[in-house]
């Protein structure tokens, strides 16, 4: 028996997750007034974001589509339920859309909080506005990465 191999859509499923532990760190260090952690976990998130997109682009760059239904088939020898079918669906569909959506957004928040602190103090407060969306939208991105991995690949 062969052991489990560890390639790109598995480091892709860890970057993920990695990133949503620095992202609930970071937020964490902020809401105890550690602006020091707070910024080194946010641009941590922001590098293991970057390494996995480069990752991401590169696995289906090189391998193509992975269909769902396909790779569900290969492993059970019939097709996945219509039921889980649809719910895997629309998590990869609201998954994409705010990923696409997520990029800028982590690049304003981070351009603003960085800058306020040398030379523009108001714009703490916009970085604190757009922090407010950019947050929760980040976070349900590397969930639900991580998901649709283990719908692809494990389940």
């Amino acid at each position: 028996m062969n052991p489990p191999s560890f390639g790109l859509p598995e480091l892709n499923a860890t970057l993920n997750a990695v990133c949503l532990v620095l992202l609930l760190a970071g937020y964490a260090a902020i809401r105890r007034g550690n602006v020091r952690l707070h910024i080194t976990c946010m641009v941590s998130a922001l590098a293991v974001s970057s390494v996995f997109l480069a990752s991401y682009l590169y696995y289906h760059y090189t391998v193509g589509h992975v269909e769902f239904g396909a790779r569900y088939d290969e492993r059970h020898g019939f097709s996945p339920p219509m039921a889980l079918t649809a719910g895997y669906r629309v998590i990869l569909i609201t998954h994409i859309v705010l990923a696409v959506t997520v990029v800028p957004l982590a690049l304003v928040t981070a351009s603003l909080g960085l800058m306020g602190l040398e030379k523009w103090p108001s714009r703490l407060a916009w970085h604190k506005r757009v922090a407010y969306v950019t947050l929760p939208i980040w976070l349900y991105v590397s969930v639900t990465g991580v998901i649709v991995y283990g719908m692809v690949y494990q389940l």
